[in-house]
C-alpha cells in the first residue's frame, strides 16, 4: 500500500490488487462504512453526496473506493466481468477491515455490486443504504416506467443547451437548473471523464453475477437496517424493480421519490439527507443492542426489539 496524506482528517490510499493499484480514501475514524460508486463515476459520486451528512457524526471511518479503471484506480484484462469485481471488492475489505462489522452503501451499479458484499458477508453488515440501485442487469427486463418530464429553469437551459458536457448531463436529469448542473460536473461528470473506455466496455459484456444476487440474500433473511431510495422519474433503473426486491429485508425503508432521476441525491438533497440520517439512527440503534448483547449489560440501551 501507497500512503498519502490530504490533510487533517483525510488519507489517501492505495491497495494493491494483484498487481495493480486500487484507490481509495479514508475519512474520520471508528465503524468502517464502504461506499461504492456506479458505472464509469469515480469515488467523487459518493463524497458529494455523503459527507454534507456523515462529516456531523462521529464514529464512522468512510471507505471511499474507486472501482478498477474508474477514477485513479488502475484496470487490466483479467478483471473482465462483475464477479470479478465483486472478489476484488471482498477481498479489499478483508484486509482494510480484517473481521470486524461494517456498513455498506452503493450507487446504481455500486449498488448491484454491494447487494454481492452482502451476499458473502451477511453477518458482518450493520446496515446497507442503497442509492437508486442496479437490479436487472438485462436492460430488456427491466420494468421501468419511460418518461421524459423534466422540471427546468428555461433561461438556465437555453443558455447551455448547446454544450456537449450539459447534453450528456440532460440524458438522466430531472430537475435542471445551475445547482444540479455543477453538482453533476463535480461528483459525476468528473469521473466519466476520466474512465478507461476500453476497459469498462469489455467489463460491460460480463455485467450480470453468475448468481441470483437477490434470491441468494433473500434466502439469507437478513434483517439489519436497509434503506432503498429510488427517483419516481429515473430512466435507468427505475423504481418498480425495487420495490419488489424490498420485501426481501424484513428492516427495509423504500422511498420512491418525485421530481428525481437516477442522480436523485444531486436533485432531492434535502430528502436524500433525512433519509440517510434516519438510516444511521436506525444502525445506531442496532449497533448498540449488538454491543449490549455482547456486553451483557442493557441499563444504557434506548430500545430493545422484540417479536411478540
Amino acid at each position: 500500500m501507497v500512503l498519502i496524506l490530504k490533510g487533517k482528517g483525510k488519507v489517501s490510499m492505495y491497495f494493491n490488487y494483484r498487481g495493480i493499484n486500487i484507490h481509495y480514501e479514508c475519512i474520520g475514524e471508528g465503524i468502517p462504512f464502504f461506499m461504492i460508486h456506479g458505472f464509469e463515476c469515480d469515488k467523487e459520486l459518493m463524497k458529494g453526496c455523503m459527507e454534507p451528512v456523515m462529516e456531523k457524526y462521529d464514529g464512522y471511518k468512510r471507505i471511499y473506493i474507486d472501482l478498477p479503471g474508474m477514477g485513479k484506480s488502475e484496470s487490466a484484462s483479467w478483471i473482465s466481468s462483475s464477479n470479478s469485481i465483486l472478489d476484488m471488492l471482498c477481498e479489499f475489505i478483508s484486509v482494510i477491515v480484517a473481521g470486524e462489522k461494517f456498513i455498506i452503501a452503493g450507487e446504481s451499479y455500486g449498488g448491484y455490486l454491494t447487494r454481492g458484499i452482502l451476499s458473502r458477508f451477511t453477518d458482518r453488515v450493520y446496515g446497507m443504504f442503497l442509492i437508486c440501485p442496479l437490479i436487472l442487469s438485462d436492460y430488456s427486463k427491466m420494468d421501468i416506467s419511460r418518461t421524459n418530464l423534466k422540471f427546468m429553469d428555461d433561461n438556465f437551459y437555453e443558455e447551455n443547451k448547446d454544450d456537449e458536457d450539459f447534453k450528456e448531463f440532460m440524458k438522466n436529469a430531472v430537475i435542471v437548473n445551475e445547482y444540479t448542473y455543477e453538482r453533476y460536473k463535480n461528483e459525476i461528470l468528473c469521473g466519466l471523464k476520466i474512465a478507461d473506455s476500453k476497459f469498462l466496455n469489455q467489463l460491460s459484456r460480463n455485467y450480470r453475477f453468475p448468481f441470483d444476487v437477490d434470491e441468494k440474500v433473500q434466502n439469507m433473511r437478513f434483517d439489519q437496517p436497509v434503506t432503498i431510495l429510488c427517483g419516481r422519474q429515473d430512466n435507468s433503473v427505475g423504481y418498480r424493480d425495487l420495490l419488489k426486491i424490498s420485501e426481501d429485508y424484513k428492516r427495509c425503508s423504500i422511498s420512491v421519490v418525485d421530481m428525481a432521476g437516477h442522480n436523485l441525491q444531486i436533485e432531492r438533497p434535502e430528502v436524500f439527507n433525512l433519509e440517510l440520517q434516519d438510516f444511521l439512527k436506525r444502525v445506531e440503534i442496532e449497533i448498540e443492542e449488538q454491543k449490549a448483547k455482547k456486553e451483557g449489560d442493557y441499563s444504557n440501551m434506548k430500545y430493545s426489539k422484540h417479536r411478540r
